[in-house]
């Protein structure tokens, strides 16, 4: 993993001088081998609502989304309050009595700041009775907002990622950071001022409101893609998609860019049918997947892509695809290792089917894992309860944390949350 080095006064309550594992996201984690298929024990269970994000500071996991009751695992174990947002410890399970912030509406996103620190995004407008706008930071220690943290974000936030000294928001909002930004910004991951080197032009919606849905960044924090409603960025033709050249000057448009996202996939449904997105740890692909229904393909509805992301120029094609014949994928996580993906797809494979199993089809409901280089489904199949689907796949040291929206993970009961360990 690659160090954060940062060089800031007292006045910044020491938020970040801390080693690079504590801002480590998905992209960053390489996994040696295919996590097991049997769920560690002790992960508490989320009894309500859904589990949308999940973000590991030092050896809390911090779980976000929209629910009010959690209980730790175990028989005879008291139900405990906890409004949309919580934190336990990996090792034994053990939720916090001092992490109990007042969050008054749906935690989108999550990310692991430095020295106990926790970035939240989503649609609330007010953090333990402060009015914070829909991005806040706050101490896992102490429940405390950070004082000088003001990003000032005027509506939902969908995604967010941070990468050293910089974090990147996406959303339907319209200012950020004391700016204008549409849909997308660049924050100073210590005062929430906006980036001037970071100005994007995102218009266009195919349908519905403009929006970013979901961004990546790699690893080295010098390209990203972005994905959601538009169909032009900067004036230029993006169906849904775009990557955008990032380093250390001004963030340039990518000239990376593919038709594969502009067809329909149900568009009276959907006002777009991207879904979660993830580089690889060494940041030479990305992949993508999607709802949309069960469609030709030549369309890339209801599947998980791999993209090269080195490439440049338009009509980019995909390495692969694997289509799960007419259900939706939620989330992906790549390790190197596997691509893992989660949504309420009842097989995978399944490039011939229309809501049944066609040739070739393999049953992996609700979770999957993928060949990275072939895009084929791996053997690894523990199984999950549909529902809705999988909102958050991320990687860590210890294995692969999942939220989701049901209780069964694992053939074993998990109320919305869970981890695979490494085996």
């Amino acid at each position: 993993m690659r160090p954060i080095i940062a060089c800031l006064t007292a006045v910044s309550l020491s938020a970040f001088a801390v080693p690079a594992v504590a801002g480590a996201a998905s992209a960053d984690i390489a996994q040696p081998s295919v996590v097991s298929a049997n769920p560690v024990n002790n992960t508490p269970h989320v009894l309500d609502g859904t589990v949308r994000a999940i973000a590991v500071v030092g050896d809390l996991v911090v779980v976000g989304g929209n629910f009010d009751e959690v209980r730790e695992a175990g028989s005879g174990k008291k139900t405990v309050k906890r409004h949309n947002l919580f934190a336990y410890d990996i090792r034994t399970g053990k939720i916090s009595t001092v992490f109990v912030p007042k969050v008054d509406g749906t935690v989108h996103a999550l990310a692991a700041g430095t020295s106990g620190w926790v970035y939240l995004a989503g649609t609330f407008k007010n953090v333990n009775g402060t009015k914070t706008g829909t991005v806040a930071l706050l101490k896992t220690t102490t429940n405390a907002l950070h004082p000088g943290f003001k990003p000032n974000v005027n509506y939902r936030v969908t995604t967010m990622v941070r990468r050293a000294s910089r974090i990147y928001i996406g959303g339907s909002f319209t200012k950020a950071g004391g700016k204008s930004r549409t849909a997308l910004a660049r924050l100073n991951a210590l005062t929430g001022a906006a980036d001037t080197n970071f100005d994007f032009t995102i218009t266009t919606p195919r349908s519905g409101t403009l929006k970013v849905f979901r961004l990546a960044v790699d690893p080295t924090d010098k390209r990203m893609v972005i994905n959601g409603t538009f169909t032009r960025v900067n004036g230029q033709s993006r169906d849904q998609i775009a990557m955008i050249n990032l380093g250390d000057g001004v963030a340039k448009l990518s000239s990376w860019s593919t038709r594969r996202y502009s067809t329909p996939c149900n568009l009276s449904a959907f006002d777009t049918y991207m879904r979660g997105m993830d580089f690889s740890p060494d940041g030479k692909y990305f992949v993508v997947v999607t709802t949309g229904g069960p469609y030709g393909q030549s369309q890339l509805c209801d599947s998980a892509a791999r993209w090269e992301a080195g490439r440049t120029g338009s009509g980019q094609q995909p390495t692969w695809v694997n289509w799960t014949g007419g259900d939706t994928l939620l989330s992906t996580s790549v390790t190197g290792a596997a691509v893992y993906v989660g949504g309420h797809q009842r097989w995978l494979d399944n490039r011939y089917g229309r809501n049944n199993p066609g040739p070739g089809a393999v049953s992996r409901p609700g979770i999957g894992a993928l060949d990275p280089k072939t895009g084929k489904a791996l053997a690894w199949n523990p199984t999950r309860t549909l529902g809705h689907g999988v909102e958050a796949l991320v990687a860590h040291p210890k294995g692969l944390l999942v939220g989701s929206d049901t209780d069964q993970l694992g053939r074993e009961y998990h109320g919305r949350i869970g981890m695979f360990p490494l085996g």
